[in-house]
């Protein structure tokens, strides 16, 4: 196989989240089925979609860096 060199490539991805209603604590929690373990709350419905794909976006950058042995600096998407 030729030499090959890691390049970053952007893609936008969408994935599916559910969002329950937490009664008892008031506000939101949500979790990304295709992503296990990514969970994540929020207060109102807008800071529940900002916290998912905050949450979504750090889960596949765990996943990047597990994959490769090669962790992000900080501060990288």
């Amino acid at each position: 196989m030729p030499d090959a060199r890691p390049i970053a490539v952007q893609v936008t991805v969408t994935v599916t989240a559910l969002i329950y209603t937490e009664p008892e604590a008031g506000g939101f929690s949500a979790e990304v089925p295709a992503l296990p373990g990514c969970y994540t709350e929020g207060e109102t419905l807008d800071e529940v979609r900002d916290n998912l794909k905050e949450a979504a976006e750090a889960w596949l950058a765990a996943a990047y860096d597990h994959a490769t042995g090669t962790p992000r600096k900080e501060g990288a998407a």
